[in-house]
């Protein structure tokens, strides 16, 4: 899971400010025109505030932050800028969060230079002198009032004493202090020093009830100096010591030193007591000698000072008697010196803070920007291990303070530059595994950049001299002019080749040596016949992975029309560029396009809604447009950046103002209507930076790199040692998007569901009795063993005769039954499989969701059944049954609550969804096995009870082919409508028996409603005839009066009972929008599947609605029913546009659905030599567009996860021709007797795939009289018969061939029909 490992968000020019709140110690200090906040212990950024929020006018302004002060008391921040401030203050009711607190604004020649606030006091130092303002509610809202102003020197340092009655400051102008009164602003004391001072800080008093004047100061020299007053003058501040490093170390010590430089730091006497305390503190420590230095410091009420020297070695010195009164005179002493280890160069700012550990401190230190855990039991014992750094930030860079504009990477990744404001950036390596990118080399002025070798060399372009620079030692220049764009690419040699695009889109090659040298290597324009648009370089990213660098596309060109053209450099550079591909979109407008190595390709069309951002395949086929996702957004999308698996399944990056959404490929499935891209998660920034992003880019090792403002965010895997031992790893970004797309196990339900599907029924078997084998084994360590893949390969009916020969081999060899709780015996029986359930319901088999294990469990069940049914269930109708119950299931689980996942993601929900797909309902219509399904269909409904609304969602109208049986079926419903509601309503059910005929039921059903208000009415109008023309004018007009009262269903029901089924059928189509209801009234009263009015719905109604929605399945159904089966074969492959030009539907628009369900493979192999129809529409395919099917319904399979059926598929398909075998009879050679010789079959013309053979006939479906007649008479004894010669085949043209074998099938369709006379002499 991606996560947070790095952020690089400037660096503090000065000092840093500490905030203390509760768990926690926050660092901050300003960078450029932000406030930076870190955690004091790790450094780990928490927030940035940038000064325009406070002044939103000042957005783009390259004004900077000159100083801040924190008030931990009211925990509020106060940055000035120029002569503006701005106060944030942390909210007491939302965790976390900082907000807006107040403004101040100065007269403009009143630049701020020091800051300090403290319980509602802010003094603020600028250049006219020393102001303090008082915090005041006025009107609701929080503002300053200024209190007094006095011209002073302008202050460079600012402190108020801990009593808030002075205020103390140091100007830049001379080497002294002031002291001033808080409340009347006059100044009490000016202390010169002779050297300027650096550090001012007041000395917290460790007695409760006084509020002494203590104040340390440091100079430039390093000299700390203590001032307190007296007893006689309490207000008046005099110099009580000085430490300089001589009182720290000896003489002879110091001259010994490279340098007598040095910092010195005081070390917070209240922070340092509260630890040692607790560690006294602990019951079960005994007095030992490491206590002894602690205990000193605790009892005799040691102030310390940490003095870092020259060579990075510590000097601790001890001051006693500062809380002594009256005061006597100070005592300084050596308390520890520790050799250098940590520091490098003494550090300008130290401070010493509370740890979440209660019995270690953190230092921090600046520059450089470090933090330290600090134990006082180990340091001030003089052990090594005292002192341990935990974090540390580069150092500082003035550039790193502007804002940066874009990113450029090297093509792996290894490598990144950062443009920046001002055309100059700086390079970055990407180390440790992706977790940190570390600062390389810079450059101060470039308009176009590229970063070679991992980000170990670069080379920048100026559009103004129009040199390329490549920055080697001595620089090498290369003079290009016009140069638009800039990018690299992989090479067989050390450097990348540098691609330049010149403005009138000439493709520049370069080449880089280790000479140093740069050189062109040629200079192509593309092929094209139009001018692109664009020409973008193709993501590189997941090159690395697999292949050649010169197996990948380089180039991505588009035109205006939105034609997406793929190419490739030619193996020798002189051959120019070569197209590798094409996509036609179809689009145009875009204004952003990103294409990956994969070959996917994201454009961005803007629009008045919002953005529509589509994912293109290059693969494009008559078969598969290559649009792959589309979706809109009304918010506006800024950036877009591809990475990719080692398996090349893609990933893309979708950056908008303050978030990134991560997308990927993911596996199809076929029952949910789930798009083939899905958000893994979302990365957002505004959480803890209001900066909105620049820019953002995939690096090596899948980390990602956001850059908003002049800061940097990097997201990375975490470290696998960083894992607590005992808990699992997090699964990493590659490792989800794998698991999303790769072939699945076995046992995967998607697995099992396709075998199903494609009649692999004892192959689905042999997996669940691994699985059993597996589940009821009583090891923990459970693993479910593989099917080999021959397996998959192989036909049902060949391993059901294997498992039926091991089944019944005992038998016979008088060998007895072996134990069916033998794991290796275990056979696929019901009490076996009701253990495995009862197993898996409460121990799930792991890697799947919950929805994957109710679906698993569903389809053990259904296996069982179709084991126990084989005989008198069908292929379609199982097909049929396992849709229900996949339907119940996903049904059952839509509204059914879902934690997260692991790696924190949201699992995927499938809808609820109001019926099955057409695509199960023609299943089931195909199926000889109907009233099976019928049964299973009714049992599936609630108490068993079917309701028009369950048999609307199950399409029992659509696929019950019997109309008999639907008219029973249709009592059953009328039925139970009447029964279902707490009141007996005759309205309930009128429309459907009124469609039976049967209104005097109605009538009775009347008499048992005294409730009802319409009671008396509805028996006196049912009590008339209604075969005579008055009553049936009487009771149209009543369907016309409810029509206008809306009851659309029983205005349905009074136009079938005044005998007018189209009006009923229109108001079942029109008001009530269920073309379902208005077939099955079409079929019940006029009795057949060929009435005029089904005609109608079908042709004006379902046809087109199958055409708008671009449903396949639909389509034929519909054909099928107009006895047009050959467009109910070619609908599965042809464009709806060809058939709905060969039909003559009226359609205004017409949606070209994905080839995206292998189910059309399958119903396709059905039906295309199921009659003579059929054939017929078969003979009009391709064998092009039908091997291209194929291909793409493998392709279907893989993205399903299916790979080992995907093999199977392309393995195993016939491209059959859809004629049948014609063979000749002949005498033998010479032959002159009466007698006939048995009949020598010739080779037939198309021969016919095995499974076909097997069909005994085909139907005729079709008027096949005009064709001549091909019935043989009876031989004729005098006739001598002369032998036949073989006629030698030519292979024919594809489709010429398959039109030429169909009418040899209908010509033999017409012998087959006719019966040849009968002639005795035959047998003789």
């Amino acid at each position: 899971m991606l996560q947070l490992s790095q952020s690089c968000a400037g660096y503090p020019a000065a000092g840093v400010q500490f905030l203390n709140i509760p768990n926690e110690t926050l660092l901050l200090y300003p960078s450029g025109d932000a406030v930076i906040i870190l955690n004091a212990q790790t450094l780990k950024l928490l927030r940035v505030l940038a000064f325009w929020e406070a002044f939103p006018g000042m957005a783009r302004s390259k004004d900077k932050i000159t100083c801040i002060s924190v008030d931990s008391g009211m925990k509020l921040i106060v940055a000035a800028t120029k002569y503006r401030l701005a106060a944030w203050s942390l909210s007491d009711i939302q965790k976390d969060t900082w907000r807006i607190h107040s403004t101040l604004v100065l007269p403009e020649d009143h630049e701020v230079t020091s800051l300090d606030n403290k319980a509602g006091l802010l003094a603020v130092g600028s250049q006219k002198g020393l102001s303090i303002y008082t915090l005041v509610l006025e009107n609701d809202l929080l503002s300053w009032s200024r209190k007094w102003t006095a011209s002073t020197p302008p202050p460079v340092l600012l402190n108020f004493a801990p009593s808030l009655m002075y205020i103390v400051f140091a100007s830049n102008e001379d080497n002294s202090i002031r002291l001033y009164s808080t409340t009347s602003g006059r100044q009490t004391q000016l202390i010169p020093h002779p050297r300027p001072v650096t550090k001012l800080s007041w000395r917290r008093s460790q007695a409760s009830s006084r509020d002494d004047l203590i104040l340390f100061t440091v100079t430039s020299d390093a000299t700390l100096r203590i001032y307190s007053p007296v007893l006689d003058a309490p207000d008046y501040l005099q110099l009580h010591a000085a430490l300089d490093i001589y009182a720290s170390l000896p003489f002879t010590v110091v001259s010994q030193l490279e340098s007598s430089a040095s910092s010195i730091f005081w070390l917070d006497r209240n922070t340092v007591d509260k630890v040692i305390s607790h560690i006294l503190s602990h019951p079960n420590r005994d007095k030992d000698v490491h206590d002894r230095r602690i205990r000193e410091i605790k009892d005799e009420s040691w102030d310390l000072f940490l003095r870092v020297l020259a060579d990075g070695s510590i000097v601790v010195t001890a001051v006693i008697n500062i809380d002594r009164r009256p005061p006597t005179l100070l005592q300084h002493f050596t308390l520890q010196q520790s050799q250098p280890s940590i520091f490098s160069t003494p550090p300008s700012y130290l401070y010493v803070l509370p740890n979440p550990d209660l019995n270690i401190l953190t230092l921090v230190t600046s520059p450089p920007l470090m933090t330290m855990d600090l134990s006082p039991l180990t340091f001030f014992d003089a052990r090594s291990h005292g002192l341990k750094v935990n974090s540390f930030y580069s150092s500082h860079i003035v550039e790193e303070e502007s804002e940066i504009l874009r990113f450029i990477r090297t093509p792996g990744g290894q490598g990144v530059s950062a443009l920046r404001v001002g055309s100059e950036g700086e390079i970055w390596q990407v180390i440790e595994n992706g977790r940190k990118v570390q600062r390389g080399r810079s450059w101060e002025k470039a308009d176009l950049v590229v970063v070679l070798d991992n980000g170990l060399q670069f080379a920048t372009y100026s559009k103004a001299s129009g040199e390329i620079t490549f920055h080697s030692s001595p620089p090498q220049i290369v003079t290009i002019p016009n140069l638009e764009s800039l990018f690299t690419m992989p090479s067989p040699v050390h450097y990348e080749y540098i691609i330049g695009v010149t403005a009138d889109f000439t493709i520049v090659l370069l080449e880089v040596t280790d000479v140093p040298s740069i050189s062109i290597l040629g200079q192509h324009k593309l092929p094209l016949s139009y001018t692109p648009k664009f020409i973008l370089p193709v993501d590189p990213m997941a090159w690395g992975y697999a292949g050649d660098w010169n197996d990948h596309d380089t180039l991505l060109s588009i035109s205006e029309e939105g034609e997406i053209c793929f190419w490739a450099l030619g193996a020798k550079s002189n051959e120019g560029w070569i197209c590798t591909r094409k996509v036609r979109t179809g689009k145009t407008g875009f204004r952003k396009v990103r294409c990956s190595s994969a070959k996917k390709t994201a454009l961005i069309v803007g629009g008045p809604d919002g953005d529509e951002l589509t994912i293109w395949d290059s693969n494009e086929s008559e078969f598969a447009s290559g649009l792959e996702y589309s979706e809109n957004y009304s918010e506006l999308i800024l950036d877009l950046d591809w990475s990719s698996t080692p398996n090349m399944q893609s990933i893309l990056a979708v950056g908008y103002a303050h978030r990134v959404e991560i997308i990927c490929q993911q596996r199809m499935t076929y029952f949910a209507e789930e798009a083939g891209w899905g958000l893994y998660r979302t990365i957002d920034i505004s959480g803890f930076t209001p900066y909105p992003i620049s820019d953002s880019i995939w690096l090596a090792h899948g980390s990602f790199l956001i850059a908003a403002g002049q800061q940097m965010f990097l997201f990375s895997e975490p470290c696998k040692d960083d894992v607590p031992s005992g808990e699992k790893q997090p699964e990493t970004l590659i490792e989800y998007v794998s698991r999303q797309n790769g072939p699945l196990v076995d046992y995967h339900p998607q697995i099992l569901l396709q075998c199903l599907l494609w009649d692999k029924v004892e192959l689905v078997k042999d997996i669940i009795l691994n699985v059993t084998r597996a589940v009821l084994e009583d090891s923990s360590d459970r693993e479910i063993s593989s099917i080999p893949v021959e397996r998959f390969l192989q036909r049902d009916h060949a391993m059901a005769g294997r498992s039926n020969t091991k089944q019944y081999n005992v038998l016979f060899n008088g060998i007895s039954t072996p134990s069916i709780e033998s794991p290796d015996e275990i056979a696929f029986t019901r009490p076996v499989i009701t253990r495995l359930i009862e197993k898996l319901e409460s121990h799930p088999l792991p890697n799947l969701t919950p929805n994957e294990r109710a679906h698993l469990i569903v389809l053990i069940q259904t296996t069982l059944e179709i084991d126990e049914q084989r005989r008198a269930l069908d292929a379609n109708g199982l097909r049929y049954l396992i849709s229900v119950r996949s339907f119940h299931i996903i049904n059952r689980r839509a509204t059914s609550p879902e934690g997260t996942t692991a790696n924190g993601t949201v699992p995927k929900k499938s809808a609820r969804r109001e019926r099955l797909r057409y695509r199960d309902m023609i299943w089931a219509f195909h199926s000889e096995s109907q009233d099976i399904l019928l049964n299973s269909s009714t049992a599936a409904c609630n108490n068993g009870k079917m309701l028009w609304s369950d048999a609307k969602a199950l399409g029992i109208a659509l696929w019950l082919n019997s109309t008999e049986a639907l008219k029973s079926q249709f009592e059953v419903i009328a039925r139970n409508e009447y029964m279902a509601g707490e009141f007996r309503d005759p309205t309930a059910c009128a429309l459907f028996y009124f469609a039976l005929g049967k209104s005097k039921l109605v009538q009775g059903l009347w008499r048992q409603a005294a409730w009802h208000k319409e009671q008396a009415v509805m028996l006196k109008f049912l009590g008339n005839d209604f075969t005579e023309p008055r009553w049936r004018t009487a009771a149209l007009k009543n369907a016309f009066a409810l029509l206008s009262k809306q009851r659309f269903e029983y205005a349905a029901a009074f136009f079938l009972l005044g005998g007018s089924l189209k009006d009923a059928v229109n108001v079942c189509l029109r008001q009530l929008h269920d073309f379902q209801l208005a077939v099955a009234l079409a079929r019940i009263v006029e009795g057949n599947n060929e009435g005029p009015i089904l005609k109608e719905i079908l042709t004006n109604t379902v046809l087109p609605t199958a055409f708008e929605s671009g449903n396949r399945w639909l389509g034929s159904w519909t054909f099928w029913l107009l006895h047009r089966r050959d467009l109910a074969v070619r609908i599965l492959l042809t464009p709806l546009q060809d058939i709905a030009t060969a039909f003559d539907v009226k359609i205004s628009e017409i949606k070209e659905p994905q080839y995206d369900d292998t189910g059309l493979a399958l119903m396709f192999s059905q039906l295309r030599s199921k009659t003579l129809q059929a054939a017929k529409g078969t003979s009009e395919i391709s064998g092009r567009s039908e091997f291209n099917f194929v291909l793409q319904m493998a392709k279907v399979f893989c993205r399903m996860g299916c790979h080992i059926l995907a093999l199977d598929l392309v393995r195993s398909w016939s491209f059959e021709r859809p004629s049948t075998a014609m063979h000749e009879t002949r005498p033998s050679a010479g032959e002159k007797s009466r007698d006939i010789v048995a009949p020598i079959p010739s080779r037939p013309l198309f021969p016919l795939d095995p499974g076909l053979r097997r069909k005994s006939s085909i139907l005729i479906d079709m008027d096949i009289s005009s064709l001549p007649s091909t019935r043989r008479t009876s031989p004729d004894l005098n006739q001598e018969l002369k032998p036949h010669a073989i006629e030698t085949i030519q292979e024919e043209s594809d489709l010429y061939a398959r039109k030429a074998g169909l009418g040899k099938l209908m010509k033999s369709a017409k012998r087959d029909v006719q019966v040849p006379e009968f002639n005795m002499d035959a047998f003789f």
